[in-house]
C-alpha cells in the first residue's frame, strides 16, 4: 500500500535541502567532550504534535543524553515554536557559550520526514493523523513511536502493522502502564494461572460529554458554528485526512483545555477509546494472553445474557463495560465479590477460579482477595507509580532492532477493539467477530464500517 499524498522527489529534495541550509552549532558536548554520548551514537528524533501529550513528551526526549531532537513540527505555529524553545533552551544548558539553534520547526511533517538526518519520529497527533502519519514515517526509513489508539478503523490498523513490518521499522505504542514494573509483576501472576481460569473480567467505558449535544457513550458528530481560524493555525492541515469540518474552538485552542479535547468528534477521535479504552484493553489483553487476538463476540445487553455491554473470548472470558465501579458491583454482584475494592483506571478487575485481582493504574494501590494472593505475587511493590521505562524501550530496540513491548501488532489489537464496541454499540444488537480474518461472520453492514474513507488527496 502506498500513500497517495506521499513526498515527491522535488518535495524529499526540497526538504534536504532545508535541513543542510539550517543554523547548527558543534560545540563540545556535540563532540562528546564533556561527557555526553557523541552524536554518531545519538538517536536523533523529530516529534510530531506539540499539543499536551506531545508535550509530555518532549520533556523526556530533552532530559535523555541519548536522544538528539532535531525537530518539531505542528500545524500550530505558537505550540511548534514552543517546542523549538523547549528544545533550544534545555540543549543550551549544557554548551560552554550557553546557546543552542538546532531545532526545525515544521508546520507540514512531510518537510520533516524528508530529513535523512532523522532517524525516529514521536506521533503525538490527533487520532486521525496517527495511521497515516505512521505510515509515511515507516516508508520514509523512520522509527515511530505512536499515542494511542493507533488508527480509527480496524482497517487503518491492519494496514499499519503491514507497513511496520514491510519496512522493517522498530513500531512502539505509547501504553505506558505496559511498562510499569508492579502492573507487569501482577499481569505475569495472572498469566502463570495464579487466578485459576478468569472466567470474568470489568472495564469502564463510560460517558462522555458531546458539546451542543449532551451525553454518549460513543463518539459523534455535532454540526458546530464555524469561528474565526486562529492565527498561526494551518487549519488546513490539522484536519488534513479527516472529513471537513470548519474551525470551531472545541477541537483545537490555546491554551490546551485539557489533554484531548477534540476527541468527542468521531472524525477526529475515538471518545473513551482515546482517554481510557486503548490503555485498559492493553492491560487486559496482556494478562489473558490475548494481547495479539481479540474476542469472538460482542453481545448486546437486549439479548438477555449480561446486564452491559460484553466481550466473549475464544477461551470462554468475558469482559464487561461497565459505566462506573458501583454499577459494576451493583449489577454483576452474583460474579463481582462485593468485598472487591476496585479503585483507579486503566485496567480491569479480574475474577477467577482461585480468587480476584485489581489491575489498575491510578488511585491507589493493587487490590486482591484473598489477601493471601499477594504472598503468591511477591510484588515489588503494591503502590503503581508512574514510572515506567515506555521509551527507553523503544530505544533499546532501535539499536538493537528487536520487537518493542507495546509493537505495531499490540497497539493495533487494543485500538481495535474499541472501535468494536463502538460498532457493537451503534448497531445495538450483538455481533460474531473472527480476530483471525479480522471479519464479522455474514454481516456485511457491520463489516462496513471497519474502515472509512479519507478526504482528497489523503490516501493510504
Amino acid at each position: 500500500m502506498s500513500l497517495k499524498h506521499s513526498l515527491s522527489r522535488r518535495a524529499f529534495m526540497s526538504g534536504t535541502a532545508g535541513a543542510l541550509a539550517m543554523p547548527w552549532i558543534v560545540p563540545a558536548s556535540a563532540r562528546g567532550a564533556d561527557g555526553t554520548t557523541a552524536p554518531a551514537n545519538r538517536i536523533a528524533v523529530g516529534l510530531v504534535g506539540h499539543g499536551c501529550m506531545g508535550r509530555g513528551h518532549l520533556r523526556r526526549l530533552v532530559g535523555d543524553k541519548g536522544i538528539q531532537v532535531l525537530a518539531v513540527c505542528d500545524p500550530d505555529r505558537s505550540r511548534c515554536q514552543d517546542g523549538k524553545e523547549v528544545v533550544e533552551s534545555n540543549y543550551a544548558v549544557s554548551r560552554p557559550e550557553g546557546s543552542y539553534s538546532g531545532c526545525a520547526a515544521y508546520s507540514d511533517y512531510r518537510e520533516m520526514l524528508a530529513r535523512a538526518d532523522i532517524d525516529a519520529v514521536v506521533v503525538a497527533t490527533p487520532d486521525h493523523w496517527h495511521t497515516p502519519i505512521s505510515v509515511h514515517a515507516v516508508k520514509a526509513g523512520k522509527d515511530v513511536y505512536c499515542e494511542k489508539p493507533v488508527s480509527l478503523t480496524l482497517r487503518q490498523g491492519r494496514a499499519l502493522v503491514e507497513a511496520v513490518r514491510a519496512n522493517k521499522r522498530v513500531f512502539q505504542t505509547g501504553s505506558q502502564y505496559r511498562s510499569m514494573q508492579t502492573l507487569n509483576q501482577a499481569i505475569a501472576f495472572v498469566r502463570a494461572g495464579g487466578l485459576g481460569k478468569v472466567k470474568h473480567v470489568f472495564t469502564i467505558w463510560g460517558w462522555q460529554n458531546i458539546p451542543l449535544l449532551g451525553k454518549s457513550r460513543v463518539p459523534l458528530n455535532p454540526v458546530l458554528p464555524e469561528e474565526p481560524v486562529p492565527e498561526g493555525l494551518d487549519w488546513e492541515q490539522w484536519v488534513g485526512p479527516a472529513p471537513w469540518h470548519p474551525y470551531n474552538h472545541h477541537y483545537h485552542r490555546n491554551p490546551i483545555p485539557g489533554v484531548v479535547p477534540w476527541n468527542f468528534c468521531e472524525d477526529f477521535g475515538l471518545g473513551a477509546s482515546t482517554g481510557y479504552h486503548s490503555h485498559a484493553t492493553d492491560v487486559i489483553q496482556y494478562a489473558l494472553g490475548l494481547e495479539e487476538s481479540g474476542p469472538v463476540e460482542l453481545i448486546q445487553p437486549s439479548d438477555g445474557g449480561y446486564p452491559t455491554l460484553t466481550c466473549r473470548y475464544a477461551n470462554g472470558v468475558l469482559l464487561h463495560h461497565v459505566d462506573n465501579w458501583d454499577q459494576a458491583k451493583k449489577l454483576y454482584k452474583d460474579v463481582l465479590p462485593q468485598e472487591a475494592r476496585l479503585v483507579g483506571n486503566f485496567g480491569g478487575v479480574f475474577v477467577g477460579e482461585r480468587g480476584w485481582l485489581t489491575i489498575l493504574y491510578g488511585g491507589g494501590k493493587l487490590e486482591a482477595g484473598p489477601e493471601s494472593l499477594f504472598d503468591e505475587m511477591k510484588l515489588t511493590r503494591r503502590e503503581v507509580s508512574g514510572a515506567n521505562n515506555h521509551h527507553a524501550n523503544w530505544f533499546e530496540c532501535i539499536k538493537s532492532r528487536e520487537r518493542p513491548s507495546s509493537h505495531e501488532e499490540i497497539g493495533h489489537r487494543s485500538a481495535s477493539l474499541g472501535q468494536l464496541v463502538i460498532i457493537a454499540y451503534k448497531l445495538g444488537r450483538s455481533l460474531k467477530w473472527d480476530p483471525v480474518k479480522e471479519v464479522f461472520a455474514g454481516d456485511d453492514e457491520a463489516n462496513r464500517m471497519l474502515e472509512r474513507p479519507m478526504r482528497a488527496p489523503w490516501k493510504l
